[in-house]
């Protein structure tokens, strides 16, 4: 069998596209059993659907689901934690910083206040 270059490179793009397929089936899976708002009877209805028309069903999926739920955002705001924790982050040490800069003068009292908000937050 003789294989020109567009042919390897059909095949490529097919190759590339099959896997996207895979990983965006796997992620939506995923998220559709993650998911805390969905009943289990929502749940068989989405997988189903996903089944039975693939690409419409997660395409609809994507349409129809929130962009973040409230489980996101505690999901969000734990990881965030985490990172703060593993990096060493400590906020007393932050406000500290925050005052230093207020008093040096090098910012002023409401973006001190601003900023403390956010290092607290």
């Amino acid at each position: 069998m003789d294989w020109s270059f567009g042919d390897i490179l059909i095949s490529m793009a097919v190759f590339f596209f099959w896997i996207m397929a895979i990983y965006i089936f796997i992620s939506i899976f995923g998220d559709i059993f993650r998911r805390n708002d969905l009943s289990g009877w929502a749940k068989a209805g989405w997988i189903l659907l996903i089944f039975v028309l693939p690409f419409l069903g997660v395409l609809i999926y994507m349409i129809v689901r929130p962009k973040m739920t409230e489980q996101d955002r505690e999901i969000l705001t734990k990881m965030q934690e985490q990172q703060r924790r593993a990096e060493g982050y400590s906020t007393a040490d932050e406000v500290a910083k925050l005052a230093k800069l207020r008093d040096a003068g090098e910012i002023t009292a409401a973006e001190f206040d601003d900023l403390k908000r956010r290092a607290t937050a």
